[in-house]
């Protein structure tokens, strides 16, 4: 391209370095194209917002400062637009009082907007506040963007009162208006008016679209999402990037493998970019699922990996069990110059308490502050406890939660309590349930650890206190769900559910199974059972737990040989556990179970965690 071309843009995109960068400048001095006021500002505002060079922007500032010529509001509008969407957002200010400054100068609805958009990048509600008043008093809020704009701030700002205002002074607010209104209010967890205001608009653009599907997301409601994204396929709306990394998301927490396979080929059908951001979803997704081959599949054929893909992968090998893994791949993380952050080292250090690797864990634990300068977080104090509670070390872990720099959390106090009943060590298990219940009076999971703790050792008369106590403190057990995932269609099962539509043959394929189990030599693990009803009736009780109705299911659903896909909200009971086993070798059936804390895959009457969970 000539030095002499009208499009500075063109030219600076070319740039990959601030020494190309300079070149091109002295080249378009030389040349005289900068002589030339508007040309000028076109070439300030390429620099500022070069998308693939951040470091361009402070030579913009360079740039300006050394000007031939007055700033004009162009180059200032381009110079907050660009901060507005950096690391100093702030800074947008600082233009904005030239603008005020100049003489022939006078901000417009494209200040405002931008300037509104900083205010929500830096979270500055004082900011926000006067910004908002500025627009007010020289007349822009009829501008839809700016009207967008102040919805989307509030509402990054969290104050669903001030984003409700602002759209309900507005007579007649356009597209632009009311996708920015149902994108707020999904943002802020108000789903329900997003869904009533996103079914009233009387035309619903691509954005709209992804800011339900999105807020459903985000808020564990992943059915719905999935329900929206199947409308808006018949609607016929244009699918992109954003749309794909929501419902990803949405198949990663339901486990629905075949629609995440779907949104797979669609990608690839497409030819859609695998990007980052979409990359790492569809990585995720299949990790997910249990499918680590496949995300690992992914995840090398990525051509751009930030510490956010990384430290997904190493995630997702660690809730599989493949703790080895997690450190090799940290390993080439480091190689790849890809600096750790402190989610890495929260994933790296599960990656060693699911595994066992106590020596490896600790090593980890020490180098982040030694060798990267990164302070542990609570969550990675919480970690070492696990890690030396599963590996039965109850007195390093009770030695580690005792030299912690602060305040024990109820995370360590809860992973305490967790390693107790593994180990069953009652003493132990009711100091942790009282430091506990300092912290979080109505947590079930901690009463319920305790209450099996009592059921192992056969002491009733604790575990009938700890359920008098739950009573008394208004704790409620989260009843327990499984879900799984046939021909594409979600199925969910809650403990004793009797609502599905073949309840009655799942009955009896749960007989047929059960009997089978028993003769190969299975024995229910009644322990953990209410301890005021006949063995049979505990039997019983078990056998109507959610996973083994969605494994019944399974069984008479799926064709021999695929494998077994069960998602589970709560940990999975050892009674479970070790019906799942036996399943796998009498039915000669893989299944892979995601429950709160990891994966367990079972194969040939083997599980993955080797009964350490």
């Amino acid at each position: 391209m000539a030095i002499t071309t009208q499009n500075p843009i063109a030219i600076v995109e070319l740039c990959s370095t601030l020494r190309q960068l300079r070149q091109l400048h002295g080249h378009l001095l030389a040349a005289g194209v900068l002589l030339d006021p508007p040309l000028f500002a076109k070439f300030v505002a390429a620099v500022a917002l070069s998308p693939r060079t951040p470091h361009h922007l402070p030579y913009s500032h360079e740039l300006l400062s050394h000007s031939p010529h007055h700033a004009s509001l162009f180059a200032l509008n381009s110079m907050i637009r660009a901060h507005s969407k950096s690391s100093t957002p702030i800074k947008s200010f600082h233009f904005y009082r030239q603008i005020l400054l100049a003489d022939a100068l006078s901000p417009d609805n494209y200040t405002f907007n931008f300037l509104i958009r900083a205010c929500a990048q830096a979270s500055a509600p004082e900011a926000g506040r006067a910004a908002h008043a500025a627009a007010l008093r020289r007349g822009f809020l009829s501008d839809a963007h700016v009207q967008s704009g102040l919805i989307h701030m509030y509402a990054e700002l969290g104050s669903s009162d001030a984003f409700r205002r602002v759209y309900g002074e507005l007579q007649n607010p356009d597209l632009v208006t009311q996708t920015a209104m149902v994108s707020a209010c999904a943002e802020s967890g108000e789903i329900e008016l997003a869904r009533q205001l996103f079914d009233e608009m009387p035309h619903r653009d691509v954005v709209a679209w992804n800011a339900m599907i999105a807020g459903y997301s985000h808020l564990g409601r992943s059915r719905e999402a999935l329900d929206l994204f199947g409308l808006m396929q018949v609607e016929g709306v244009r699918i992109g990037e954003a749309t794909m990394v929501s419902v990803l998301t949405a198949c990663a927490h339901l486990g629905a493998l075949d629609q995440g396979k779907w949104v797979h080929v669609f990608v690839e059908k497409n030819k859609l970019r695998l990007t980052v951001t979409l990359g790492t979803a569809l990585s995720d997704m299949y990790f997910k699922c249990g499918c680590v081959a496949r995300a690992m599949d992914v995840f090398w054929r990525m051509k751009e990996r930030n510490v956010y893909t990384w430290t997904s992968a190493i995630s997702g090998l660690a809730m599989n069990g493949n703790g080895g893994k997690c450190l090799e791949l940290f390993e080439q993380m480091k190689d790849d110059g890809v600096l750790p952050n402190e989610v890495t080292f929260v994933a790296l250090l599960r990656g060693c308490s699911v595994a066992g690797l106590v020596e490896d864990g600790r090593d980890v634990f020490e180098s982040m502050k030694s060798r990267y300068g990164i302070e542990p977080w609570l969550e990675h104090y919480g970690c070492v406890v696990d890690m030396y509670g599963r590996a039965g070390r109850l007195k390093d872990a009770i030695s580690f939660i005792d030299a912690m720099p602060m305040e024990p959390h109820a995370g360590a106090w809860g992973a305490l309590l967790n390693a107790c009943r593994l180990h069953k060590n009652i003493e132990l298990g009711e100091y942790a349930m009282e430091k506990m219940m300092q912290l979080e009076l109505r947590n079930h999971g901690a009463y319920v650890s305790l209450s099996n703790i009592y059921a192992e050792s056969r002491n009733w008369h604790g575990v009938s206190d700890v359920r008098e106590l739950m009573k008394a403190k208004g704790v409620r057990k989260e009843p327990g769900c499984s879900v799984i995932e046939v021909d594409g269609q979600l199925h969910e099962f809650f403990v004793g559910d009797k609502s599905h539509p073949k309840y009655i043959k799942i009955e009896t394929t749960m007989k047929e199974m059960m009997s089978k189990l028993r003769s190969a030599g299975y024995v229910s693990r009644t322990n953990q059972v209410l301890f005021d009803i006949e063995e049979e009736e505990k039997e019983d009780a078990l056998c109507w737990h959610s996973e083994k109705l969605a494994i019944a299911f399974s069984l008479m659903s799926l064709r021999d040989g695929v494998t077994i896909r069960i998602v589970k909200n709560l940990r999975v009971c050892w009674d479970c556990h070790e019906t799942s086993k036996f399943v796998s070798k009498v039915f000669d059936r893989e299944i892979v179970m995601r429950d709160r804390n990891r994966f367990h895959h079972f194969k040939d009457g083997v599980c993955s965690c080797m009964d350490y969970w």
